[in-house]
């Protein structure tokens, strides 16, 4: 192993992730995770790595980084107009940034998160069988937590063939407006009609009670019946839960792993990286779809994925 990258600044929160710690749920350890999944896995196939290597993840506001050896590196995600010694750099493509060389993340102008995969991956010790940074526990990823300034990555860098990138029409368009697919249930039943209505024909606004634990929304308030606790329950990625207040949180990776609130529906997996890119203020409506409908949609987008790593980013 080598030092391959030094922290000069760390951003507002960039973190290791990968692509989750998954089989400890049912000990109260939540998966983690990249929020944004398909823009991970495109920056580690950029770079000639395996889908589910380590990255960084870097949320609204991305670290400055300095090369201390020469590195491969794809950023893929949110638009933080990326810079490379104060010259702009293309996202979803591969490039080679030298030793010495200072890579500036900045400032998100789209979306909300970017992933920045180094050629032969981030070295850092697994935990539970994954490389991801659970903040509330304080485990995984670098010593537990956020990068800070002077933290030093090391790693394994291999030189592949740089300027790989992303078809176009590939790449994912961030708008303040969304309509995001949610499977129905498992407690439907516990809500008026009207109220199931309204989830599906008006909108919802991303608050600024939004973290890598989940996305409070705020909107029309959706009556239950005989109230809104149940017995807890596992929690799934992408759950809509709806308290007492009435206005649903959309629960994501960093998620508790049992709730005892009603849920009105699960966002499907295939739109998880989209919200994951919401900002606050965004707005959001729901489209109901089936469970067939969700499976297909998520075959398709393993499939795009596996084309990919056969050669069809170029």
């Amino acid at each position: 192993m080598k030092a391959i990258l030094k922290v000069l600044k760390p951003g507002l929160q960039t973190t290791v992730q990968d692509l989750g710690r998954y089989g400890y749920q049912q000990f109260g350890i939540s998966p983690s995770g990249a929020m944004d999944s398909f823009s991970m896995r495109v920056a580690n196939i950029l770079v000639g790595n395996s889908v589910g290597d380590a990255v960084l993840e870097a949320a609204l506001i991305g670290p400055e980084l300095v090369a201390v050896s020469d590195v491969v590196i794809a950023i893929c995600g949110g638009d933080f107009m990326p810079k490379v010694d104060g010259e702009e750099v293309s996202k979803w493509k591969s490039f080679l940034l030298r030793q010495g060389q200072v890579l500036t993340v900045g400032h998100c102008q789209r979306g909300a998160r970017a992933y920045i995969a180094i050629g032969g991956g981030i070295d850092v010790p697994l935990v539970l069988g994954s490389k991801s940074t659970f903040l509330n526990g304080k485990f995984g990823g670098f010593e537990g937590r956020a990068l800070q300034k002077g933290d030093v990555l090391t790693g394994t860098p291999f030189i592949r063939k740089p300027n790989k990138i992303l078809h176009p029409e590939l790449v994912p368009q961030y708008t303040n407006e969304m309509t995001i697919r949610v499977v129905i249930g498992p407690h439907e039943d516990r809500f008026t009609e009207k109220s199931i209505e309204r989830f599906f024909t008006e909108g919802f606004v991303v608050t600024h009670q939004a973290n890598r634990m989940g996305y409070q929304l705020k909107g029309p308030k959706l009556e239950h019946i005989g109230g809104p606790d149940i017995i807890s329950d596992p929690i799934p990625l992408g759950g809509i839960q709806v308290p007492a207040s009435g206005q649903p949180i959309i629960l994501l990776a960093d998620r508790q792993t049992t709730g005892g609130y009603t849920r009105i529906g699960t966002v499907i997996s295939a739109d998880i990286p989209r919200v994951a890119q919401a900002v606050p203020d965004t707005i959001i409506h729901f489209s109901k779809v089936s469970v067939e409908e969700a499976q297909r949609l998520y075959v398709e987008r393993q499939r795009l994925l596996r084309h990919l790593q056969l050669g069809a980013a170029k």
